[in-house]
């Protein structure tokens, strides 16, 4: 190699070199100070790409076991007052069978209609001042089945005898059965519909007697639940074809509505319906009962034990929607934990191996600083040929 002086080329390529060891060495340092092995998108352009994604994601998924568990408390908070209406329209009951007695005369009785009708008072107090979060829970929550409904109405011809709701919205929906014979059931709004078969549930063409069958427009948030012959409370029976043209009108309500996952869609929410609770309303109807005479006392007991059924009915409602909340925490932390590990393999750093290529290049730069010194050296030989 010719002896130079104006460039020193071994100089240079050692300080190409340097430069290069001191860019890695601060690429080490940097990942082993943030533990993260993209810290720009330089690093990895589809992996921050993916890794934020993910992030996003698992965001979402802890906002929602918060919602979840609030929705859980939200619940419980309803069951705890319905736990006492119960108790109170017991007490109800105990003073309309003790009413209802020749064993008391009509003086007596004015003392327990006296006691009834503040039980009666309570019950609607309760309702009214059941909250959470300034929301009254117990006079009507979330968007509720239109009494309107004529697949309600009749019943008497299709066997109906409940619809519930999870997620269902706004609007009326329409049944397609015009077929007897192929055992499908249509159901839409407007603007989405949902075809179930259900031969399966039912006995040939008809629902089997003494049973109920549930047909779940799962993606539709609504089941319906159908009768046969000899079911105690239904008017009717089912038989495949008798739903064409009913219809079914979901109300909007105030709240009901909880998110519990991370995206837009039916399948992210659930919605939950309480009914009117107070005494007054329409549900249980009680402020027309009366304990004064002997005769509305006896009458006064068939309308206690309904009002009891149904506030039972709402607060198993309550018990299976909390319930599901549950597996619903449970399914949703567990997917945070599968997506942080994966998210983690995009982003973290492995430590020991950033440790050891910072040793390595550590040492390289080192090495290139002494070379350096070397090289720099060499264009000096050049002073001894001039002697």
């Amino acid at each position: 190699m010719p002896l130079r002086v104006n460039n020193n080329i071994s100089a240079m390529n050692t300080r190409r070199m340097l430069n290069k060891n001191n860019r890695d060495l601060s690429v080490r340092l940097e990942r082993l100070s943030s533990g993260l092995r993209i810290n720009r998108a330089a690093d990895d352009a589809a992996g921050l790409s993916g890794r934020e994604g993910m992030r996003a994601e698992i965001s979402g998924l802890k906002m929602n076991v918060l919602n979840a568990e609030q929705g859980s408390n939200l619940m419980q908070v309803a069951e705890g007052s319905l736990n006492e209406i119960n108790a109170m329209l017991i007490r109800m009951r105990e003073l309309a069978v003790q009413s209802a007695s020749s064993t008391v005369n009509d003086v007596n009785r004015e003392s327990i209609q006296a006691e009834y009708s503040q039980i009666t008072q309570e019950i609607d107090r309760v309702s009214l001042t059941t909250t959470y979060n300034d929301t009254v829970l117990l006079t009507g929550y979330g968007n509720n089945i239109d009494t309107a409904s004529t697949a309600l109405t009749a019943s008497a011809t299709n066997g109906v005898t409940n619809v519930k709701i999870s997620g269902a919205s706004t609007g009326t929906y329409t049944f397609e059965d015009a077929s007897a014979t192929d055992s499908e059931v249509t159901l839409g709004n407007g603007v989405v519909s949902q075809t179930i078969n259900i031969g399966q549930i039912l006995d040939g063409s008809a629902v089997a007697t003494g049973t109920t069958v549930v047909a779940n427009f799962d993606r539709m948030g609504i089941q319906v639940t159908l009768a046969g012959d000899g079911v105690t409370n239904a008017a009717g029976s089912f038989v495949d074809g008798e739903l064409a043209g009913d219809t079914i009108i979901v109300n909007s309500g105030t709240g009901g509505s909880f998110q519990v996952g991370p995206y837009d869609g039916i399948n992210n929410r659930l919605e939950i319906t309480i009914e009117d609770m107070r005494a007054s309303g329409n549900l249980l109807n009680l402020n027309t009962t009366s304990v004064a005479t002997l005769t509305s006392s006896r009458t006064s007991i068939t309308q206690i034990d309904q009002a009891i059924t149904k506030v039972s009915s709402q607060r198993g409602d309550l018990g299976a929607w909390m319930n599901r909340l549950s597996f619903t925490i449970s399914f949703t932390e567990n997917e945070i934990e599968n997506i942080q590990s994966s998210e983690a393999a995009i982003s973290d750093a492995d430590i020991a191996s950033e440790v050891s290529a910072f040793t390595r290049a550590q040492v390289l730069s080192q090495a290139a600083t002494a070379m350096l010194a070397q090289a720099n050296a060499i264009p000096q030989a050049a002073l001894s040929l001039l002697q």
